[in-house]
Order: structure tokens, then C-alpha cells, then sequence
């Protein structure tokens, strides 16, 4: 028998939570503690791929005539990560929470009307605890974001129309962010390569 005051046992699920966030907090003073001139390199090509990323995302869902191609841009800002990985990562978890988001929503809509709270708390529930059943926990956020404005944003067109337009151009700032991180990361590296050879 275990006394009442023992510590419940640890699961290795929540040791590595444990360790991730400590992981993630090294991660953060490291980068705090880096000199001004290197900071200053990271942050000049964070924004310039942010800005280039968005720029062309918009530019496409502008000439493509969707109906708010400030969409592709926002998705192509909040993709872009500093490093390409987490970039994927991002672009994974935008996608796919897209996709449950619009779902949820859609069968929101079929079952009752748009703006109801009732609905979109329902809606907001399943959609969250779809992400965390299909192993994406991290896309509940978009997830939820995406119902919020399926449910709640008026539409006068067809029922499928807004959330298929979302994910368009979703997936446009997100194929975006993908191509041009990857290509400005390959210039980061030999930028990076290039300065490590001057000053050894």
C-alpha cells in the first residue's frame, strides 16, 4: 500500500513533456544570448522570408481572383519559421487544421445555422478532440480557428464554398512558405558556410 502523500508515478508520456519544454527553454537563452551581429543575420533572413513568402502567396491568390487572397499571405507569414524543419512542421499543422477545421464546420453548417453558439461550441470541442484522436494536438489551434470562421463569418454563397476557399488558400501561403524557405534556407547555409570560413 502507498502512503497517502507519495508522489504519483510519471509516465513516460509526461517525462517527455518534461524534458521537451526544458529542451525548448535551452533552446530560447541560447538564442538570447547570441551576439547582436548574428541575431541581426537570423532576423534579416526570417524577414526575408517572411516577406517574400506572403508577397508571393498574395500575389498568386490575387491573380487566381480568390476571394480573399489575404488569406494566403496570413497562412504564409504564420508558416514561416526561422528554421526549415519547424517551417514543415508549421505547414503540417496549418494544413491538416485547416482541413479538420473546414470539416467540422461544413457539418456544423449542415446541421444547423451559421452564428449559432450553441453549434460553434459543439463544433469547437469536436474539432479539437479530432486533432488530438488523429495525433496532430498541435493543429487543434487552427482547427478551431478555421470553425470559428466557417461558423461565424457570413457567407452568402454555397455551404461548401467557404471552407473549400479557405483551404485553397490555405494550402497556397503554405506551398509558398514551404518552397521559398527552402530555397532561402539553402542560401542561409552557404551565407553561414561563408562566414565561418572569415573568421577562422
Amino acid at each position: 500500500m502507498t502512503p497517502p502523500n507519495a508522489p504519483a508515478p510519471r509516465t513516460d508520456a509526461t517525462v517527455r513533456a518534461t524534458r521537451l519544454r526544458l529542451a525548448q527553454r535551452a533552446l530560447d537563452r541560447l538564442f538570447r544570448s547570441m551576439p547582436l551581429r548574428g541575431r541581426a543575420r537570423l532576423g534579416l533572413f526570417m524577414a526575408f522570408k517572411v516577406g517574400l513568402s506572403a508577397s508571393v502567396a498574395f500575389a498568386i491568390g490575387h491573380a487566381m481572383h480568390t476571394e480573399q487572397a489575404f488569406w494566403a499571405a496570413i497562412s504564409a507569414v504564420a508558416v514561416t519559421q526561422t528554421h526549415y524543419a519547424d517551417t514543415r512542421g508549421a505547414g503540417r499543422d496549418r494544413f491538416l487544421g485547416t482541413v479538420i477545421g473546414g470539416v467540422g464546420g461544413l457539418l456544423g453548417l449542415c446541421v444547423g445555422q451559421s452564428g449559432s453558439l450553441l453549434l460553434f461550441a459543439a463544433a469547437l470541442v469536436l474539432v479539437t478532440l479530432a486533432c488530438w484522436l488523429a495525433n496532430v494536438g498541435s493543429a487543434a489551434r487552427i482547427a478551431g480557428i478555421t470553425t470559428a470562421i466557417v461558423l461565424l463569418v457570413p457567407s452568402d454563397g454555397p455551404r461548401w464554398e467557404l471552407p473549400v476557399m479557405r483551404l485553397a488558400e490555405v494550402a497556397l501561403g503554405t506551398l509558398c512558405a514551404l518552397v521559398i524557405g527552402w530555397l532561402v534556407t539553402r542560401l542561409e547555409n552557404r551565407v553561414e558556410h561563408k562566414a565561418k570560413d572569415t573568421t577562422a
